[in-house]
């Protein structure tokens, strides 16, 4: 009987559930938007209401895994769980409504993951592959080196820079400067915690996974309804960046979701994202992003099913 296991994320914008069999046939993705990091920056505690919705999401993923037949799996939280004063809690209830292990991952463990799941399936490269996952609180960076690994995993995230500085609507001049402000600080920390980062010449592939680049994506590509096939190893210029950025920061979130391709859930938090991402092309120099959809989730059902993870 060839085994299935499941991969749950919890991230700070969106719950998301990966069921995987040995042979590798995906057997259920799902996304849930549950913004579990409502408030969390400014309170240190997550919310009621936010808790609510995860649990609810969790719930109906164990019903998915029961149908599947699921063996073994792994439930992880990222940033916003590891900010709260009450992320253990959150744990341990996660654990119990899903029937499978919980753990917070550090910034390093979840771009470990995050680099094998996006970089699994890519066509070699003679540049140096840095993988970019744009999150709800944090922005994970790695690369590998050889073999060593560097990652670093900075303060900023779609929610955490909308909560921040930008707001949840049209975007104001003082805003904009807040976040590019915000945004470069922590880069500056970041290129210089990791001096790999800053030894790299302009010869990088961007890979760029999470739900700001899934969203740009697909409006880059005008989709009303998800076509993983459209999106999974889209080429995006920076220009797109650009011109998608501006465009929606002078909107307000009602109207971004009349553009084909925006999810609900997206719309108030979506811009923030893109003013990270691009920073970080101009940053390392490159014109050009190519988004990957296989991520942390593909990361862990690998790891779990090549014996990694008992």
């Amino acid at each position: 009987m060839t085994e299935v296991v499941a991969a749950l994320d919890c991230g700070s914008n969106s719950t998301r559930l990966l069921i995987e069999n040995a042979k590798g046939q995906v057997l259920r993705r799902e996304l849930r938007i549950t913004r579990l990091s409502q408030g969390v920056d400014a309170s240190g505690t997550l919310e009621d209401e936010a808790l609510a919705r995860s649990y609810r999401v969790l719930a109906e993923y164990r019903r998915f895994m029961d149908e599947a037949g699921v063996e073994r799996g792994l439930l992880v939280a990222t940033s916003a769980v590891r900010d709260a004063s009450n992320g253990e809690e959150f744990l341990d209830e996660a654990s119990r409504t899903t029937g499978v292990p919980a753990e917070i991952l550090s910034g390093a463990q979840e771009a470990a993951f995050s680099y094998d799941g996006a970089t699994s399936g890519l066509a070699p490269d003679v540049r140096t592959t840095v993988v970019l996952d744009i999150g709800g609180g944090s922005t994970e960076m790695a690369m590998m080196l050889g073999s060593t690994m560097f990652s670093y995993s900075m303060q900023l995230g779609c929610v955490r820079v909308s909560e921040r500085t930008l707001g949840h609507g049209v975007v104001n001049p003082e805003g904009a400067a807040a976040a590019r402000e915000m945004i470069d600080l922590e880069l500056d920390r970041a290129f210089g915690m990791v001096p790999a980062f800053a030894a790299l010449d302009s010869e990088v592939r961007l890979v760029g996974l999470a739900g700001t680049v899934a969203t740009l994506a697909q409006l880059d590509a005008g989709l009303a309804h998800y076509d993983r096939d459209a999106v999974h190893h889209r080429h995006l210029s920076r220009e797109t960046v650009l011109r998608w950025r501006d465009r929606l920061a002078s909107e307000t979130p009602e109207v971004r979701l009349t553009h084909p391709g925006m999810m609900v859930g997206r719309e108030d938090v979506l811009v923030a994202g893109l003013y990270v991402l691009d920073a970080v092309m101009e940053r390392f120099g490159v014109t050009e992003l190519l988004s990957s959809e296989n991520d942390i989730l593909d990361g862990i059902t690998a790891s779990l099913l090549h014996g990694q993870r008992a």
